[in-house]
């Protein structure tokens, strides 16, 4: 599902368009209305997901090789793919205004170049695998070092 369904954005005009004909007195079945419609599309989208991240690890057990294990596949960074980092990446981000908001208010300059620093921190120490708990596939004895044999 895109960001901004066409499907759903002319189902949301028909609900809107709906209300104004019926009145104000419908609105609540026409918002439940809609909002089952929108659930059912994210429904089906993560159905979708799922099926394609299963059908990706049969092929994987089928080829011999585990989908998120560490550097087991070609553009995934220590077990987690494009959309976990990206989502990682993304979420930081957000949470990089307020915080730097909230930095420079309390402590100028230094709070807010104390407040990036700390954010470039974590999606660095992110970026080279430090967050271990994050990894699929991951049983609580396992480690990452070559010594372990």
């Amino acid at each position: 599902m895109e960001a901004r369904d066409p499907d759903l954005k002319k189902e949301l005009d028909a609900t809107l368009q709906t209300r104004k004909e019926l009145g104000v007195e419908y609105e609540s079945e026409l918002v439940d209305s809609f909002m089952d419609k929108v659930e059912q599309r994210f429904s089906d989208t993560a159905d979708r997901h799922v099926r394609r991240q299963l059908a990706e690890q049969q092929m994987a057990a089928a080829r011999g090789t585990r989908p998120y294990a560490t550097g087991a596949q070609p553009g995934q960074a220590h077990g987690l793919g494009v959309s976990e980092r990206f989502a990682f990446v993304g979420v930081s981000l957000v949470l990089a205004v307020p915080l730097s908001a909230i930095g420079a208010v309390n402590a100028g300059l230094a709070g807010l170049l104390i407040t990036w620093a700390g954010i470039f921190g974590v999606n660095a120490v992110h970026a080279m695998g430090g967050f271990s708990w994050l990894r699929r596939d991951r049983k609580p004895g396992d480690s990452d070092s070559d010594w372990d044999g």
